[in-house]
């Protein structure tokens, strides 16, 4: 008996070019049988008996060109996985990939929160490479030229952090234009153009500028360079011939024989490293209570809120022939601009834009000379706690002066000795000065 439905040609089915589709009818299971030795392949023109012109049409699901003889059940026209009709047949879901974007490709919402943590961990990669490029870069270039364990007889260790920071008239580096620009002259060697104790504490930082004219007694102390011990003769100069005997070595043993302070950390930067930080940053912006003009420094100010590039900035800080005050006013000016310096330098803006960091470092860093056991993170404190200072968070003043010896500025005794203890102590500051 034959089991196979009986076929009608109505012009539609199998081969029909027609669009109808042909009805889904159940067939019975069909036992496969094994695999027969390959058939030739048919011509490729070749048509089917009683309809000229229609090709003929392969249908698959068998190895070796086996045609089964019947239709899959595929409507024709409808695209593959697409809907209801198509290899999977209606409820059956599409076997296509999944896409970059989850299993429905890239008509899916993307996953915001993989994406913000890959990106997260790219970009904190980026931060700690160039941080700590530019920690090695930044170190290598800084001059460790100063050994403080040369000086003899150091008071005590006191609970504040100290740094004597100098200002040096040094040439080094500036050719004959930057010279006569800057007001420099051309003298040679290098003397101290202002000296400040920067006393870091945890009860408020204080900064205090020594006078260069200030009356002090050279001790004793061993030669920076030879070595050799020098007895102390009881000689009384001002404060910067010190720094012009023998170097910064000299300098902090007077400044703590006659303070009793002890110098943590020693910072020193010359005439031109001083203006390339300020032109680095794009200028420092001040507030000067009153004009005034001086044509040694090549001052020329207006009161009054201002922007002072690199030029105009060391005129600021040298000048002090144009007031009463002479060198006393004119530390109280370093001081002033050296916190604003500081506050603008120490800055998110500055210290995380590399466009910002690397050419102000690079400015002041090859002119920027230090003791041996100063750090960088030892800087970074520096500049932080005069910001503090001028945030209000500190002590601005001048050491006490008693009078006058010879033209020196004598400093008063008992009101060094309070200031002292309370820094050693780390106890709020009371002493003021001029």
């Amino acid at each position: 008996m034959n089991d196979w439905p009986e076929r009608r040609d109505d012009g539609y089915g199998r081969g029909s070019a027609q669009a109808r589709p042909e009805g889904a009818q159940r067939m019975p299971h069909v036992q496969r049988q094994p695999q027969q030795p390959q058939r030739p392949p048919r011509p490729p023109q070749q048509t089917q008996p009683g309809r000229p012109g229609v090709p003929p049409q392969q249908h698959g699901g068998y190895d070796g060109g086996y045609d089964s003889g019947y239709n899959t059940g595929q409507v024709y026209g409808t695209p593959a996985g697409g809907s209801p009709g198509g290899p999977g047949g209606p409820g059956v879901p599409s076997q296509r990939p999944s896409g970059p974007s989850g299993p429905s490709g890239p008509g899916h919402a993307p996953d915001w929160g993989r994406r913000i943590k890959i990106g997260s961990i790219v970009l904190v990669s980026a931060l700690l490479v160039t941080t700590v490029g530019t920690y090695f870069w930044a170190d290598s270039k800084v001059r460790r030229e100063v050994d403080l364990s040369k000086v003899i007889e150091r008071p005590k260790e006191g609970d504040c952090t100290t740094y004597l920071i100098v200002g040096s008239d040094s040439r080094e580096g500036m050719s004959d234009e930057e010279k006569k620009k800057l007001h420099t002259g051309s003298a040679e060697g290098k003397r101290t153009d202002s000296m400040m104790i920067l006393a870091k504490c945890s009860s408020g930082n204080t900064m205090i500028s020594l006078p260069r004219d200030s009356d002090v007694e050279i001790p004793s102390f061993v030669g920076s360079e030879s070595g050799k011990k020098f007895p102390a003769q009881g000689r009384r100069v001002k404060l910067n011939a010190a720094y012009a005997e023998d170097g910064p070595e000299l300098l902090v043993r007077t400044v703590e024989h006659n303070t009793g302070l002890r110098i943590d950390h020693y910072a020193e930067i010359g005439f031109a490293g001083f203006a390339n930080i300020v032109d680095a940053l794009g200028g420092v912006e001040l507030d000067i209570e009153k004009g005034f003009k001086d044509e040694k420094s090549g001052a020329d100010f207006q009161a009054g809120k201002q922007t002072l590039n690199g030029e105009q900035s060391l005129a600021f800080v040298r000048t002090r022939y144009a007031f009463a005050e002479s060198d006393l006013q004119r530390t109280k000016n370093q001081q002033k601009f050296l916190s604003a310096l500081a506050s603008q330098a120490a800055t998110p803006s500055t210290i995380v834009n590399p466009f910002a960091l690397y050419p102000m470092l690079g400015a002041g860093l090859d002119t920027l000379i230090v003791d041996k056991d100063m750090g960088l993170w030892d800087m970074g404190q520096m500049f932080f706690a005069m910001k503090g200072v001028n945030g209000g968070e500190g002590v601005s003043m001048n050491m006490p002066i008693s009078g006058q010896r010879g033209g020196n500025l004598v400093w008063d005794k008992a009101k060094v000795q309070q200031l002292v203890k309370e820094i050693q102590n780390d106890e709020k500051v009371t002493v003021r000065g001029q």
